[in-house]
C-alpha cells in the first residue's frame, strides 16, 4: 500500500480549504461548477497513417461558432468540409497528415467562440488504417481485418465487436487494442477465437495478445467492455500485425500518467548501460555491480526478487531512483538496502537492514481516495522510488528490489530502470488548472483548458519534485502568449514544492491562440538551469467523481487561447501594479472591480497567495462594489525587504447567463420578419381586392400575382416562426443559472522597503 506523506503546504491549505470551503452556503448549493468551457470529446476516426488524408467528425461541449481543428504538430492539418452551397458542414473536417510526420500521439483541439477546446488524442501510425463502417456485433457480421493494419472502432452498449483474419500455422500474430492510452473510456476485453467463435486466448486487463497460430485457417477477434458498457466514448484502435518470433513487442503508443513528469532525470540516456542478470533472487546469487550504475530489469516471473551487491565506503552518499510506475505500468517498486556482516569463525554471513525506500510522496496533498472532493484529481507522487543512501560503514551491501504487488502476477512487460548515482540536484515541474473543492456541492473533475475570457485571470497550480537534495527557489515563466494575454509566476520558495502561474487576458484582448512555452528556472550547483513544466488535465469531464473515476494525463503542449466575445463575470485588479511599503508597517492595496454578471450574495471570501503573504487572514470582497481594499500587516507576516508577487482568489457563485447578446440578435431578426409578414399581408389584401374587381382579361394575371405573394407570405411566416423559436431558445439559454467558480485577481507587486533606522 502506498504511503502518502502529507506535505501539503500552508499555501495550499489557505487557498483551497480556506477560500473555497469557507465560501459559505451559496457555494454549497450551487447548481454546477465551472463556467462553460469548450471541450472536444470525440474525433472519429481517432487516427490515421502518415502521408494520408481523410474525413473526420468531431463532437463535444460548448463548441459554438466552431472554427478550426488544430493539432499539436504543424505536420497535421485540417480544413472544414463544405456542402454543395459552399457552407461548412457541421462538425466535419478533412485532415491531412504529412508523410514526414513521426508515428506517435498528438493533441487535437477545436477553436470556438469561447477559445480553444480541451484536447483529444489523435494517433499517427505506419500501418494500413481501416474503419468500422458497419455494425459487426455477431460472428456472422464479423468485419475482415487485414494483417498489418489498425482499425478505428467504437463499442456499442451491451455488445461485442467481431473481426476476422486469415492466418497460417506457425505465424506469430500480435493483437493490440489501444484504449485508455488514447483517452477512451473503454476497459477492453480482447479475445482471439477460432472460426466458430470458441475462445482461444483472452486478455481482460487492457494488455496485448501474443498469438502463436496453431493451424491454417480463419480466426476471430472479439472486443467488448469489461462490464459491457458502450457508446461514443468507448472507442479503440485495434492493431493486428505479424511479428518475428523472439522479438520484443512494441505496443501502440499511449498517453503518459501525470506522475511521469518527474521521469527521466535530465541527461539520462534512452537505454540503460547495464542489464539485470538472472538468477539473482537468492542472497548467495546477488548480482555484483559497481557504483554508480544504471540497470534495466523486469519484475518477472511472479514474486520476483532482484538482488544486487556492491561495496561502499563509510559516509558515502548515493541517490537511488527506480522508475516503473512512471513508465505507465501497474507496479509498486520497493527497495531494501542491507549491510552484509561477515560471520566470525566460519559462521554464515548476516544481514543488517540499513534503508527502506518505497514511494515518492506527492509534494502536495491529493484527494483522500484519489478521486474525491477533498483535493485535486491529480497526483504528482509515484509508487516509484527516489531516496538517499548513506553508507554507515565500509563494507559490502545488498540492494533488494521487488514489486510489492508482484506476487500474484507474472508479466514479462513489467520492466524497471534502477539508477544509483552521486547527487545530481535538479527538479521537475507539472501544473494543472486550479480546481474547486466543495464538500456539499459538485465533486467535479473537469478538464479546464486555458481558454480565457476577456478580463479573466486563471490560476494554475504548479508542483515540483525536487531531486537529490535540491532546495533552491524556482522561478516560473509562461512565454509566447497570444496578444493581450500576460502571465506571472508565483515563485516556488526555497525548500517548498508548490507555486502558481496566473494567466490574465485584457478585457479588450483580441481573439487569439498560441502554443506557449512553460518553464521553471533556478540556480543549481551555482549554474542557471531551465526545466520544462508539463500540463496535466483529466481526459474526460466528470461532474461527479463519486460515480466515475477520472483519468488524468499529461498534455503534449501548452495551448493558451482568448476569446473576444465572453467577458469574465468579475475582473479584480490593483489600482497600481506596484505598491511600496516599509518593512514592519501596514500596506493597503486598493482594488478595482469590473463586474459583468450578477452574483449570489454580496460578498466573496478571498485569500492571498504568493510567498510571504499566504498567512494573511481571509477577507470579504464586496462583489457589488466598484472598489475595495485589502490591508496586509507586514509586521505580523514578518515579510523582509524585497519584491513580492501577490494575488487574491476565492470561490463565488456567478449567476451566469449564456449569450444574452443572442437575444438582441434574435429579437432583431424576429422584428424584421414580423414587419415583412405584415407588409405581405397588406399586399395580399390589396391584390385580393384588385383581383376581385379586375376585368375578365386581367383576372388570370392578378390571380397569379396573388398566388406568388401568398407563397412569399407563407415563406415569411415560416421564417418568422423559426425566428421566434430561435428567440425563445436564446431567452431560455440566457436564463441566469448558478455556477460556482474560482475568481482570481490579476497579480500585483508589493515592494517592501527597509525599515527606517532610528
Amino acid at each position: 500500500m502506498r504511503i502518502m506523506a502529507n506535505l501539503f503546504s500552508k499555501t495550499a491549505r489557505v487557498v483551497l480549504a480556506g477560500a473555497f470551503l469557507l465560501a459559505g452556503a451559496a457555494l454549497a448549493t450551487a447548481q454546477s461548477v465551472g463556467l462553460p468551457a469548450p471541450r472536444l470529446l470525440s474525433l472519429v476516426p481517432m487516427g490515421g497513417k502518415a502521408g494520408t488524408d481523410f474525413d473526420v467528425t468531431i463532437s463535444g461541449e460548448n463548441l459554438e461558432e466552431l472554427g478550426e481543428l488544430v493539432f499539436s504538430d504543424p505536420r497535421i492539418s485540417a480544413r472544414r468540409k463544405m456542402d454543395a452551397a459552399g457552407q461548412p458542414l457541421d462538425s466535419q473536417f478533412h485532415v491531412t497528415i504529412a508523410a514526414d510526420c513521426p508515428v506517435g500521439l498528438y493533441e487535437a483541439r477545436a477553436t470556438t467562440r469561447l477559445g480553444a477546446s480541451s484536447s483529444r488524442i489523435f494517433a499517427v501510425g505506419s500501418l494500413t488504417e481501416v474503419h468500422q463502417t458497419k455494425p459487426n456485433r455477431s460472428l456472422a457480421t464479423a468485419l475482415d481485418l487485414p494483417m498489418n493494419s489498425v482499425c478505428n472502432g467504437t463499442v456499442a452498449d451491451r455488445s461485442v465487436d467481431y473481426y476476422k483474419f486469415p492466418a497460417k500455422l506457425g505465424q506469430r500474430v500480435i493483437v493490440d487494442c489501444a484504449t485508455r492510452g488514447i483517452d477512451s473510456k473503454l476497459n477492453a476485453t480482447v479475445i482471439i477465437a477460432d472460426a466458430t467463435g470458441r475462445d482461444l486466448l483472452v486478455e481482460r486487463r487492457g494488455g496485448v495478445l501474443d498469438f502463436a497460430v496453431p493451424a491454417d485457417g480463419t480466426y476471430v477477434i472479439k472486443i467488448h467492455e469489461l462490464t459491457y458498457k458502450g457508446g461514443p466514448a468507448f472507442y479503440y484502435r485495434l492493431g493486428l500485425w505479424e511479428q518475428a518470433p523472439g522479438t520484443p513487442i512494441v505496443r501502440q503508443p499511449g498517453t503518459k500518467p501525470v506522475n511521469a513528469f518527474s521521469w527521466p532525470p535530465t541527461g539520462l540516456p534512452a537505454a540503460a548501460a547495464g542489464q539485470e542478470v538472472e538468477p539473482n533472487d537468492a542472497p548467495e546469487k546477488a548480482q555484483r555491480i559497481t557504483l554508480p550504475c544504471d540497470i534495466a530489469g523486469r519484475f518477472f516471473p511472479a514474486a520476483d526478487v532482484d538482488r544486487f551487491e556492491f561495496t561502499a565506503k563509510k559516509g558515502e552518499e548515493w541517490w537511488i531512483e527506480v522508475a516503473s510506475e512512471r513508465l505507465g505500468l501497474p507496479t509498486d517498486p520497493a527497495v531494501l538496502v542491507q549491510r552484509v556482516v561477515k560471520g566470525a569463525n566460519g559462521a554464515p554471513d548476516s544481514l543488517v537492514d540499513v534503508l527502506e525506500l518505497s514511494d515518492i510522496p506527492s509534494p502536495v496533498k491529493v484527494s483522500s481516495n484519489g478521486y474525491a472532493y477533498d483535493g485535486p484529481p491529480y497526483n504528482a507522487g509515484s509508487a516509484d522510488v527516489l531516496g538517499k543512501f548513506v553508507a554507515p560503514d565500509d563494507g559490502v551491501y545488498r540492494l533488494q528490489l521487488t514489486d510489492l504487488f508482484g506476487g500474484t502476477r507474472s508479466e514479462p512487460g513489467h520492466v524497471y530502470r534502477l539508477i544509483v548515482r552521486k547527487a545530481q540536484p535538479d527538479f521537475a515541474l507539472v501544473a494543472w488548472a486550479l480546481h474547486m473543492e466543495l464538500r456539499n456541492g459538485d465533486r467535479n473533475a473537469l478538464s479546464k483548458p486555458l481558454a480565457l475570457r476577456g478580463g479573466a485571470t486563471m490560476a494554475l497550480e504548479v508542483v515540483a519534485v525536487r531531486r537529490d537534495g535540491f532546495t533552491g527557489p524556482i522561478e516560473l515563466s509562461l512565454e509566447g502568449l497570444p496578444e493581450g494575454v500576460t502571465a506571472k509566476g508565483l515563485t516556488i520558495p526555497a525548500g517548498q514544492s508548490r507555486g502558481m502561474m496566473l494567466v490574465t487576458a485584457k478585457s479588450n484582448a483580441p481573439r487569439g491562440y498560441a502554443n506557449a512555452r512553460f518553464v521553471g528556472r533556478a540556480v543549481v550547483a551555482g549554474q542557471p538551469v531551465e526545466r520544462p513544466c508539463r500540463l496535466a488535465s483529466v481526459a474526460w469531464p466528470i461532474p461527479d467523481s463519486w460515480g466515475e473515476i477520472p483519468s488524468p494525463r499529461l498534455l503534449a503542449d501548452v495551448p493558451v487561447s482568448v476569446n473576444n466575445q465572453d467577458l469574465a463575470p468579475l475582473t479584480i485588479a490593483a489600482k497600481k501594479p506596484v505598491i511600496e511599503a516599509k518593512a514592519g508597517t501596514k500596506v493597503v492595496v486598493p482594488l478595482v472591480h469590473t463586474r459583468t454578471s450578477d452574483f449570489s450574495g454580496d460578498k466573496i471570501s478571498m485569500r492571498a497567495v504568493g510567498a510571504g503573504f499566504e498567512r494573511a487572514p481571509a477577507f470579504s470582497l464586496p462583489v457589488q462594489a466598484a472598489e475595495s481594499e485589502i490591508t496586509f500587516d507586514l509586521a505580523s507576516l514578518k515579510v523582509p525587504p524585497g519584491e513580492y508577487t501577490v494575488s487574491i482568489l476565492g470561490g463565488g457563485v456567478v449567476k451566469y447567463r449564456h449569450r444574452p447578446d443572442a437575444i438582441e440578435a434574435a429579437e432583431s431578426t424576429s422584428k424584421k420578419m414580423r414587419a415583412e409578414v405584415q407588409s405581405l399581408e397588406l399586399e395580399v389584401k390589396k391584390l385580393a381586392t384588385e383581383a376581385g374587381q379586375a376585368p375578365v382579361g386581367k383576372k388570370e394575371q392578378m390571380v397569379k400575382m396573388l398566388e406568388a405573394v401568398n407563397a412569399k407570405m407563407k415563406a415569411a411566416t415560416t421564417a418568422l416562426s423559426a425566428a421566434q423559436q430561435q428567440l425563445d431558445r436564446a431567452k431560455q439559454a440566457a436564463q441566469p443559472r448558478d455556477i460556482a467558480d474560482i475568481l482570481v485577481c490579476e497579480p500585483f507587486t508589493i515592494r517592501v522597503l527597509p525599515a527606517e533606522t532610528k
